[in-house]
């Protein structure tokens, strides 16, 4: 089993990084795989052109951090998705990356696990972690929790460990996501499949 980690701040190792690391670190004593994704630079937001859709190869028509992701994607059973808080939302960066990659490859993501992380000097967590939630609840992914928010506080990469109750919810977090990849697993030897895909019924309330 393995966790994919996507590190969604334009700072390779700060707080959202420590943060991360400490979900993973924490992972990997409990015998699931993890891996820390970094985002780099977008050749570009989301741009409707739809090609993945017409392609149908949960891929993105710009070839960048995004389709790297999706790679990594097809092999992941469960996700935690860090950003670092910017006007009370995710930052650009992976609010950018976020739409094309669950647009893209939504079919990777479905059924399995995920939860949401959010680093800030000191305000604006809940509502960044509101955001990053809706991709998971409209993916039919099961929402990971914790023993408080999701949320680590720090300017800087040395800030996070002084926060001792948010590196202490990032280990219950993690705990929580080996947890559930584990029972996930143990139904699927008994026999127990995800709810079968239907076609999903559109309407714009227009007649």
């Amino acid at each position: 089993m393995k966790v994919l980690l996507i590190n969604g701040s334009p700072h390779e190792k700060g707080t959202t990084y420590t943060a991360l690391k400490k979900a993973a670190d924490t992972l990997e004593s409990l015998g699931i795989e993890a891996e820390i994704f970094h985002v780099e630079k977008l050749a570009t937001t989301c741009i409707d052109c739809r090609v993945c859709k017409k392609k149908q190869n949960n891929r993105c028509a710009f070839d960048d951090s995004v389709n790297r992701a999706l790679e990594k994607a097809e092999t992941a059973d469960g996700f935690i998705f860090g950003t670092p808080v910017h006007f009370a939302s995710a930052c650009g960066l992976m609010t950018a990356f976020m739409d094309r990659l669950f647009y893209a490859g939504r079919s990777l993501f479905c059924h399995k696990p995920a939860a949401a992380i959010s680093c800030a000097r000191r305000a604006g967590t809940t509502a960044t972690m509101d955001q990053m939630n809706k991709y998971m609840t409209i993916n039919e992914m099961p929402v990971v929790s914790s023993q408080y928010w999701n949320m680590v506080h720090g300017s800087v990469a040395e800030d996070a460990p002084k926060d001792e109750e948010g590196m202490q919810t990032m280990e219950t977090l993690a705990k929580n996501m080996a947890w559930l990849l584990k029972c996930i697993e143990a139904g699927r030897k008994a026999g127990i499949c995800p709810p079968e895909e239907v076609p999903a019924v559109k309407t714009n309330f227009i007649r």
